[in-house]
């Protein structure tokens, strides 16, 4: 396992904890870091991911999932104090989020221009942006080689979106922050079209549940409605960009649909917001159909009716605070300081009036410790003042709850699932809810759940995918067809084409190496071949070019009698063909040693030691190969179904006559169904779909146990060829053109080891041509005895075992 990659995912920020998410991901030498933002409870330095632990110089890719601070705000930090400029990373986000990041950026700076622990400066932040690549939702981007990745709408705020990304060929869904519900001017979050090996995501709300969106939007007017009845101030702490739009939507349509509050004014502090609504209405095809439709009847929806933005004069917080009761929705959110903060700290002793919080609040926050019902609050100059006005809490987070991110969870289906964004004991409980699904339903997902600066390491065992190209991809392929060609390995992916089309598509060229490996003999000709049959099946004999008797073993490897006591062995190497010609060069090498050899060369008489019998697992070639095929079919048949029935369409009954008739068959009968075999095609028919699989299972297991090496794997052509294939020179797949036949006069010389005695053995026909004047041996019938028969008999029990 430990040559297997690893994915390294490692946490800079938002590991059991919400803010600054910053996630790294490190798989075959890439580096991908999706986020970069900061935390709001804290500013300066500590706001900041742990930047110090990654050389930044390293990272190829930086994706941006949307435009909050939390996910992007500490982007211009990076790109400009840190090596990151000194490496070849890119950064990306949609082009919403660019657009809309430039404006939140130019307020932050702007915001944290009079502290002490500014982070960047507004040139540096212009820089960054110069350098940011937008992108589309679904457009697939190759950043750089082995890395590619595409974005999926996430739903939450406008150009939010998350990323599938593929580094070679591992993919991994991350999701930033996303929302599964379609509110009244984004679209939902995608599923995306593929399964992912991994899954980031979000676990902001744990295992609570949202209310449905009806319910709250009654509940969220009828409060603001029972504050302005009772002469109070209603304080809405939204951030500029985000839910602030979705509510300012719902109470200009509640405004209009009630007209005792049309004296009552809906304030919107932020003049962020006023240069951003320009990219609302430029992104209108990006929202859902309610928006594109309004739009298209040129009802702008972003063009409010009963929404005010507030003077730009400074002090207006007070002049708002002590006149008639209205609504504000003042960022930022999380009331930390702004015009949230300075109007909460006016209106906080009046008990007339009412503060709603509407989105997630982070723990360290104003927003969050006032949800306590505090009695007092602190100031942000350190005072002390009551806590009078009422406090009510009525989520509009564009997060999903734990209904749709369980659900999310299944649809997408992921190997393992990386909990992030969110607090330790609710992404516990989400941990142990989802454990127990999957449990119930035996499905095995792992899930992890990684602190800050704690290196999660995954390792899979994914399948690769080559492409076909060139002459491969101009027929496509059908079912059970074999495609062969030259693998080619580059930036992780991995094509496959002819070796002709190499140096158009690669830039490569081919190239044969030939290896030969001499052998010494002691042994003959004629006994190596014996052998050779016997290990290999058929053997193809010929002579090579130059006239040098020639063996060919599963065409593949030529076996060459270069001299009277050698043998040399002369392949195009390859996989296959090096593994043949290992197993054929330590076969010949233990000839002389094999018991077999010397039982058929030792006798006490002058012949020669051409063996008398075939070997009994050599390739049977004469009248009888036939009916002893069908033969060993049916033994191996019988022995899983009982009696097998042959039937031969002429004299079908005496399948010993051998016959060429034509469409013999086996038929298989077992529990009153019949499975018919057609010998010619190989093919099983059948009533019984269940018998028709059992028997084609039996028939492949039979067919590879009686079929030899050279039937069953051939790495070439045969030697012999027809007419038209020898005038045309063709060659075999090994490269080598096809040998012509022994002469009949040179048989004598295949036996290495000794010249032929006078008389030869009649059983020297052994596969060979012969001259019947006596060229290669007599009749020697006389000297042979009662030894030989012996031998003959002992022969005969060895074919028997073994038919």
């Amino acid at each position: 396992m430990s040559d297997v990659p690893k994915l390294s995912i490692t946490m800079l920020g938002a590991g059991q904890e919400v803010g600054r998410s910053c996630c790294v991901l490190q798989y075959r030498g890439r580096t991908i870091v999706c986020d970069a933002g900061v935390h709001p409870a804290y500013s300066g330095i500590a706001s900041l991911p742990f930047v110090d632990d990654l050389d930044w110089s390293t990272v190829d890719v930086l994706l941006v999932t949307h435009f909050h601070l939390d996910h992007a705000a500490a982007l211009t930090y990076i790109m400009e104090k840190t090596n990151f400029r000194d490496g070849k990373g890119k950064v990306y986000m949609t082009h919403p989020t660019k657009a809309l990041h430039k404006f939140m950026m130019q307020d932050f700076v702007r915001m944290s221009s009079s502290s002490s622990d500014t982070l960047f400066t507004p040139l540096e932040m212009s820089m960054s942006l110069a350098s940011i690549i937008p992108v589309s939702a679904h457009q697939v981007i190759t950043p750089c080689p082995g890395v590619t990745f595409t974005p999926y709408h996430a739903g939450h705020v406008l150009g939010a979106c998350m990323f599938l990304i593929d580094i070679a060929g591992l993919r991994i869904l991350y999701t930033g922050d996303y929302s599964r519900e379609e509110d009244r001017h984004l679209v939902k979050a995608e599923v995306p079209p593929i399964h992912p090996d991994v899954l980031i995501v979000e676990s902001t709300y744990g295992v609570q549940s949202h209310e449905p969106r009806d319910d709250k939007e009654a509940r969220f007017t009828s409060l603001v409605h029972s504050i302005i009845r009772r002469g109070g101030h209603v304080l809405l702490p939204t951030f500029a960009l985000g839910r602030a739009q979705e509510l300012l939507l719902i109470l200009d349509e509640y405004w209009a649909k009630h007209p005792d509050l049309h004296n009552v004014p809906i304030y919107y502090a932020s003049s962020l917001a006023r240069k951003c609504m320009a990219v609302y209405q430029t992104y209108i095809h990006t929202m859902n159909t309610n928006v594109r439709t309004r739009f298209a009847k040129r009802d702008n929806p972003f063009v409010f009716k009963h929404i005010t933005n507030v003077p730009a004069s400074r002090g207006w917080e007070r002049k708002i605070a002590d006149g008639p009761p209205c609504v504000v929705l003042a960022s930022p959110g999380f009331m930390t300081n702004g015009p949230s903060r300075e109007l909460l700290e006016l209106w906080a002793p009046d008990s007339r009036n009412g503060l709603i919080v509407t989105g997630y609040s982070i723990e360290g926050t104003m927003a969050r410790d006032i949800l306590n019902d505090p009695e007092e609050i602190t100031t942000v100059k350190g005072a002390t003042i009551p806590r009078k006005i009422s406090v009510d809490y009525i989520s509009f987070s564009a997060h999903v709850d734990y209904s749709q991110n369980s659900e999310f969870m299944e649809m997408v289906k992921p190997q393992h699932i990386v909990l992030v964004h969110g607090e330790a004991t609710g992404m516990g409980r989400l941990k142990a809810a989802m454990q127990d699904r999957y449990k119930s339903r035996d499905e095995e997902v792992k899930i992890h759940m990684p602190r800050n600066l704690e290196t999660l390491e995954l390792t899979f065992r994914s399948e690769r995918v080559a492409k076909a190209i060139g002459t491969l991809a101009n027929k496509p392929p059908q079912p059970n067809d074999f495609i062969s060609g030259l693998l080619v390995s580059k930036d992780y992916s991995y094509t496959l084409l002819d070796p002709r089309d190499l140096r158009d598509f690669a830039g490569l060229t081919t190239c044969v190496i030939t290896q030969r490996q001499k052998v010494a003999l002691g042994v003959g000709w004629e006994l190596v071949r014996w052998h050779l049959e016997g290990m290999f099946g058929q053997i193809e004999e010929g002579l090579d070019k130059d006239g040098i008797a020639t063996m060919r073993v599963m065409g593949a490897v030529d076996i060459k009698l270069t001299a009277e006591q050698e043998l040399t062995l002369e392949w195009d190497s390859s996989a296959s063909n090096d593994m043949i010609a290992d197993s054929t060069l330590a076969l010949i090498n233990g000839i002389d040693k094999s018991p077999a050899s010397v039982k058929l060369t030792t006798h006490s008489h002058n012949h020669t030691h051409t063996p008398e019998h075939r070997h009994p697992h050599a390739d049977i070639v004469d009248e009888s190969a036939e009916v002893t095929r069908i033969q060993r079919l049916a033994w191996f048949l019988e022995a899983h179904f009982g009696e097998v029935e042959l039937h031969m369409p002429e004299d079908g009954d005496e399948m010993e006559q051998g016959e060429d008739a034509q469409g013999p068959s086996l038929l298989v009968t077992l529990d009153e169904a019949d499975a018919v075999i057609n010998l010619t095609t190989m093919t099983v028919t059948s009533s019984s779909d269940v018998l028709r699989r059992r028997v084609e299972a039996v028939l492949d297991m039979a067919v590879s146990t009686i079929s030899s090496l050279s039937e069953a794997f051939t790495a070439g052509m045969p030697l012999q060829m027809d007419d038209a294939q020898t005038a045309d020179g063709a060659k075999d797949k090994a490269g080598s053109p096809g040998l012509p036949s022994i002469p009949e006069e040179d048989v004598a010389m295949k036996d290495a080891a000794k010249p032929a005695a006078e008389g030869g053995d009649e059983h020297a026909e052994n596969n060979m041509k012969t001259e019947e004047d006596g060229t290669a041996g007599g009749d020697g019938n006389g000297e042979e005895g009662d030894e030989d028969e012996e031998e003959d008999e002992d022969e005969d029990a060895i074919l028997q075992v073994h038919d």
